[in-house]
């Protein structure tokens, strides 16, 4: 969320792209960039005034909206605006978190750290359970390999789905390069659409996708991000790969 008004504008603009296309979306924003490589990087505006322009905006485009949570406290200050919690990678094993975030009867999308095996979601799926959350996914967007360096196994997608759960392919951040820039993430955002398109080959339920209207002037994650010009091709060709496999 660089500008309340920058933030409508995406939502307006991807909203009438996905509508010419026929394909439904949330909305993501971040009111804090919480897991930053440097303290001096860009945050957002907070959770109150955040969490309020995401629901304004979910209201007048009629869809569902998302963002990061990264405490107990903010389930319940997220969860009366917000349809789908989302839990970051880096505190997707944090157990207080997840039990929060279920009980709120909101949907709940975990990103699976680059430190998991696909196999390893169970375990956060059970703690949702336990608390009553049947509405939940997960995210997959890379593997840790090496230093400064991510993997996106195509394999995660359907030993995730074998467990019974819906998967969600982030094309964005699985081309990151965390801390590649001395005090930024680098990446390779050039890839970002190779991946989505092997994603859907491979059968995930959805996509996540990072776009800007200017990635190289982006406050947050520029390096993987796909430019919003070529955002209606991409969901074109995705959209063709999955007529195929479907």
């Amino acid at each position: 969320m660089e500008t309340p008004a920058f933030t409508r504008r995406m939502a307006k603009k991807i909203h009438a792209i996905c509508t010419d296309l026929g394909t439904p979306f949330v909305f993501k924003a971040s009111f804090d960039k919480a897991n930053r490589t440097s303290g001096n990087s860009f945050r957002g505006p907070g959770i109150e005034d955040g969490c309020k322009l995401l629901a304004e905006i979910g209201a007048d485009l009629g869809v569902p909206v998302t963002t990061d949570i990264h405490s107990p406290e903010q389930t319940d200050l997220a969860a009366p605006y917000i349809d789908l919690l989302q839990i970051p990678a880096f505190l997707c094993r944090q157990t207080d978190l997840i039990l929060a975030a279920g009980r709120t009867g909101r949907a709940v999308n975990v990103k699976k750290g680059q430190f998991l095996a696909p196999w390893d979601v169970k375990n956060i799926a059970v703690k949702l359970e336990s608390v009553g959350c049947k509405n939940f996914c997960f995210t997959e967007r890379g593997t840790t390999f090496g230093y400064n360096n991510l993997v996106a196994d195509m394999r995660s997608i359907p030993w995730i789905q074998e467990q019974g759960y819906s998967v969600i392919f982030d094309a964005t951040h699985s081309v990151q390069r965390p801390g590649g820039g001395g005090d930024t993430t680098s990446g390779d955002g050039e890839l970002a659409p190779v991946l989505a398109r092997a994603a859907v080959a491979a059968g995930c339920d959805g996509v996540f996708i990072e776009t800007h209207e200017n990635p190289s002037r982006a406050l947050s994650d520029g390096p993987n991000q796909i430019p919003l010009r070529r955002l209606p091709a991409l969901l074109r060709k995705l959209r063709s790969i999955r007529d195929v496999v479907a």
